[in-house]
């Protein structure tokens, strides 16, 4: 197996296992430019991938506490029932959130995958 002969910024080189037919790894192949672009652009507009995680995270730690506090006392259970009812919107409402990104992120992929269909069609007809 080949390895990649791209040199890092650091001056060492890459570790990467070159892909067929090419002397880089993906990640420094000249060909893949483009999809590296794409895909780290994307990164920003998701908004991060641990962000929905740490909120629903720290939902899950503050609704144990409601009920922890309900279930000790130190919260009467109508309080405790209103709180209950806005970790309800507020999870739908990251449920929503993740929702529309994965629909976002699906319709640029399905964009980019019919502008490559289409200049393949416009290709082979300039070719027949």
């Amino acid at each position: 197996m080949a390895r990649c002969t791209a040199i890092k910024p650091n001056g060492e080189r890459c570790k990467g296992r070159a892909i067929e037919a090419s002397e880089w790894c993906w990640n420094h192949d000249p060909a893949h430019a483009d999809d590296r672009r794409r895909n780290g652009s994307r990164g920003g507009k998701r908004g991060g991938r641990g962000r929905p995680q740490a909120e629903l995270a720290d939902a899950k730690q503050e609704i144990r506490a409601v009920i922890g506090g309900v279930l000790s006392g130190h919260i009467e259970r109508s309080v405790g029932a209103v709180a209950f009812q806005g970790y309800n919107t507020l999870l739908k409402a990251v449920s929503t959130e993740l929702a529309v990104r994965e629909q976002l992120e699906l319709m640029e992929r399905l964009e980019v995958l019919e502008e490559a269909l289409e200049s393949r069609k416009e290709g082979s007809r300039w070719g027949a």
